[in-house]
């Protein structure tokens, strides 16, 4: 799908995305609203795969729908013929495609959530008539979707956009993926409580300078390699440090940089609300309904 803004498709959706504590389910109609949410608490749950089956296939049974669109956390293979988002333990090389397809009988199609909210994002937000820029979440954690020349940037596994993986400081704290000093390792709300001991809102106003700093290393950087000159930033984290943030990001990408091609980025606010996830995963249904 190339990323024209359009908000009309050819049939409504079901849009399901997974998160670390809920899945949230909705009905993304052809005008891109969204009716009938439903959500899944994982708190405690081992049978999420055959509760989540049972939600999709009940709310299917009730809605005309032409597939299921997902956004889930990676890393994953294919598109999401297996995903294995760190917080949810039972899900290791979890064959989601499969399971949703034969629990349904409807296409499914996967995407990173990081990147479901990049389609969102230059389909119905900030990034709308823009061909190429970069989305970003920092939030708990940090991920990301690339669009060059109208198009997803896929990469050679469909992971493309992985940008909390990017080394801002090296030598530096243990990530998850167990090299140092990534973007998410430092910067990440998880990192920040790690560091400070207290809830990422408590930071000080030197924590939110510095995280805005690394996040638009990171940026400039990428800017540098890949020539785009937007990038869009949702995530609890970085809204909800605010001006702090976006100034110190901004001021860091220029520094870093310094291409003639780069002279104009900047790093903005994304454009979608708390629907954005949901938008996000509706737009990948729609993308696999149309391709």
């Amino acid at each position: 799908m190339i990323l024209s803004g359009a908000t009309a498709y050819v049939a409504p959706v079901l849009a399901v995305d997974i998160g670390a504590t809920k899945i949230d389910v909705a009905v993304a109609e052809t005008d891109g609203s969204l009716r009938d949410r439903r959500r899944l608490l994982l708190a405690g749950r081992d049978d999420i795969a055959s509760a989540l089956v049972s939600l999709v296939r009940d709310m299917a049974s009730t809605h005309q729908v032409a597939a299921i669109g997902v956004g889930c956390a990676g890393p994953m293979t294919d598109h999401g013929a297996t995903v294995s988002p760190v917080n949810i333990d039972q899900w290791r090389e979890f064959p989601l495609r499969d399971v949703l397809c034969e629990g349904t009988g409807l296409d499914v199609f996967i995407e990173g959530d990081a990147r479901a909210l990049a389609l969102a994002e230059g389909a119905v937000g900030a990034a709308r008539g823009q061909r190429s820029y970069l989305s970003m979440v920092v939030s708990s954690g940090i991920g990301g979707g690339i669009v060059l020349n109208g198009g997803l940037l896929d990469g050679e596994s469909g992971n493309a956009g992985h940008v909390g993986h990017l080394t801002v400081v090296p030598g530096g704290r243990r990530c998850h993926c167990r090299s140092r000093g990534c973007l998410e390792a430092e910067a990440s709300g998880i990192a920040i409580e790690a560091m400070t001991g207290r809830p990422p809102r408590e930071a000080d106003d030197s924590m939110r300078r510095q995280v805005g700093e690394l996040v638009g290393r990171a940026v400039g950087t990428l800017a540098s390699v890949l020539d785009f000159s937007r990038c869009y930033v949702a995530g609890s984290v970085a809204l909800g440090y605010g001006d702090v943030f976006f100034q110190s990001a901004n001021d860091a990408a220029t520094r870093v940089s310094t291409m003639p091609y780069t002279r104009n980025l900047t790093i903005e606010r994304s454009g979608l609300d708390a629907d954005g996830p949901l938008l996000g995963a509706a737009h990948v249904g729609w993308r696999g309904v149309e391709s």
